[in-house]
């Protein structure tokens, strides 16, 4: 097993060589108009633009160019619920405000008095993922909401074994973005024990968690949505080191995380790698590899 060392969430002349490797594989991919995209020569898209000031964010390192990675936020016009959620979220983590039209869209969401389709395409990380970044982004920008409605459709989705799904079918994806739908309308999360017992079952010994109990494979989003569930349950990660183990073996030699040990890294993983890294410090007082 690795030295572990103490993660430093700021950046000091002892930060670790972990942190000054994710920062430069940052940094580097920020193109001329201000925004990112984790694709050296590509152009700027939203997701990566919030993604990577996230995780600098997460880092305390300054953002580069802000003025220009503002202008590009500013100018780009959001299409869809995805882009409305980064390009928010982006502006935030700048000290910006949303768009305009964020009110006039989000408005637009909720007087419809529907939740979005829990048939979506397999690309989608969850068919709650839109019901997250809706309830999220109303909170952001102070649109009500029926917390009360939303919280018996989302419970509805509650299966036998605790966890969350469409068609009687759990996913740890599902769970996760059920939870955090849930506390954006402040439902007592919490009180959902049997809801512990599932994300336990997808969690493993050697390290990380698995979209499914059954299922042997940790990938980067699976151990992010685990370790964030329990965070919002209450709970702590059981197996720390195997976990940190696990989240290093997957960081690359550009700096960046990827979502195994054999892929290529991206923003995305990158953030779930170091969030899940810094939830597990702040749960037992501690640390991060240092090479």
């Amino acid at each position: 097993m690795r030295e572990i060392g103490r993660f430093n969430s700021g950046i000091t002349e002892g930060a670790s060589s972990v942190v000054k490797k994710v920062i430069r594989y940052v940094v580097n991919r920020q193109n001329d108009d201000g925004g990112y995209a984790f694709v050296q020569g590509t152009d700027s898209n939203a997701q990566d633009t919030y993604y990577g000031l996230a995780i600098l964010n997460r880092l305390g390192a300054s953002f580069p160019n802000v003025e220009r990675t503002v202008k590009w936020l500013r100018d780009f016009e959001p299409d869809s619920h995805y882009s409305h959620y980064y390009v928010a979220k982006a502006l935030m983590l700048c000290g910006e405000k949303p768009h305009k039209t964020l009110k006039e869209f989000l408005l637009s969401q909720t007087s419809k008095n529907e939740f979005g389709t829990v048939n979506v395409y397999v690309e989608i990380a969850s068919e709650f993922q839109f019901l997250s970044m809706l309830t999220e982004l109303a909170k952001m920008v102070n649109i009500k909401i029926d917390h009360d409605k939303v919280a018996r459709w989302l419970l509805s989705f509650q299966n036998s074994d605790g966890g969350f799904g469409a068609h009687d079918y759990s996913s740890l994806n599902s769970t996760y973005y059920a939870l955090a739908a849930l506390s954006n309308v402040n439902y007592p999360v919490k009180s959902l024990r049997q809801t512990v017992q599932y994300v336990r079952e997808c969690e493993k010994p050697y390290g990380g968690f698995t979209i499914v109990p059954d299922s042997v494979n940790p990938y980067m989003e699976h151990v992010y949505y685990g370790t964030a569930a329990l965070t919002l349950l209450g709970e702590k990660v059981r197996y720390p080191e195997q976990t940190i183990e696990f989240i290093l073996k997957c960081q690359n030699l550009n700096g960046g995380f990827a979502r195994s040990d054999l892929g290529i890294s991206t923003f995305e993983d990158t953030y779930y790698a170091i969030s899940v890294l810094q939830i597990i410090e702040e749960g037992r007082g501690s640390i991060l590899a240092s090479t």
